[in-house]
């Protein structure tokens, strides 16, 4: 993933009057995602699946608390569209609710992580010499640490609701975003107006927050949506292993989970829909992430 994100081009934002740094109009930049017909069809799917599970509930009303011995294992039909599962719960408006968790985990843990790393990184990178040796060593430290090892030792300690899971996906996704805006801070804090910034007596946090972490704006961008999708994949491991949130609750991979055993049965339902929906919410981040790199490098411009 990281490969993918280092290919992103620099913004410009937040340049001082008459820096060198390049400013874009919106419309150029919205115009050069459009041209990448995958990542608006990425934007569509996520809107899709967000309207569909967060709206959805809406218009088709189900009880997902209390169980029903009398409804177990239906198969799709009219007064159900996608079944019901081993406890009687309606499969199409649990496919709703567990998308809210995933959904919901996932973004928010992108964005946690995306933070944390952006700042951690950016603070290495300007520091540089021995508090940047420090800082990236523990980087690498985490990094050789399996993330869903950390996970499985949590969840087995712990069983954690939606508001920690987000949590402990955030603490142990923040490493790679880290390593890329130090790569970028590297490179800005030589440029000609931070330079001038520090020679006129600018203190170390206002060209972190002036100029560093805005002209890196793309690099994190594009991360921010690499980490959702490894997010939504992360807590669907969990979940599939039966360690993510507890019922009543449910997501995805806890969906998939439940019907794991009931798919060689020839339930298809109980399997099939939850899979789509995994599949199809990752690839459609990081299809945006790509239209993203592709929007913002300067390759792409003109």
């Amino acid at each position: 993933m990281s490969g993918r994100v280092e290919a992103a081009g620099r913004w410009g934002l937040g340049a001082p009057r008459g820096g060198a740094a390049h400013r874009d109009s919106p419309a150029p930049l919205r115009a050069r995602f459009a041209r990448n017909l995958l990542a608006v069809a990425g934007v569509s799917v996520v809107g899709l699946f967000l309207l569909f599970c967060f709206i959805g509930p809406l218009l088709y009303s189900t009880d997902q608390t209390h169980t029903d011995l009398t409804q177990v294992n239906l198969p799709p039909s009219a007064a159900h569209w996608l079944g019901t599962d081993a406890v009687g719960h309606d499969q199409l408006g649990r496919l709703m609710y567990g998308g809210q968790v995933s959904l919901l985990v996932g973004l928010a843990a992108g964005v946690l992580a995306t933070v944390i790393g952006t700042l951690w990184g950016a603070v290495a990178g300007y520091a540089g010499g021995w508090v940047d040796a420090v800082m990236m060593r523990v980087v690498d430290a985490g990094i050789a640490i399996p993330a869903l090892f950390i996970l499985l030792v949590v969840s087995a300690i712990t069983s954690p609701g939606t508001p920690g899971m987000i949590v402990i996906l955030g603490l142990v996704s923040w490493l790679v975003p880290s390593r890329l805006v130090r790569a970028e801070t590297l490179t800005l804090k030589n440029r000609d107006y931070v330079l001038t910034l520090r020679a006129t007596g600018g203190t170390h946090g206002r060209a972190i927050r002036r100029h560093i972490l805005p002209n890196s704006v793309s690099t994190i961008v594009v991360a921010a949506t690499f980490q959702v999708a490894d997010a939504i994949l992360l807590i669907a491991y969990v979940s599939y292993l039966g360690l993510g949130v507890q019922p009543p609750q449910t997501d995805w991979g806890g969906m998939l989970t439940a019907g794991l055993t009931a798919a060689y049965s020839g339930r298809w339902w109980l399997i099939v829909p939850p899979g789509l929906a995994i599949i199809l919410v990752v690839c459609a981040f990081n299809a945006i992430g790509d239209g993203l790199r592709d929007a913002f490098d300067v390759r792409g411009r003109g």
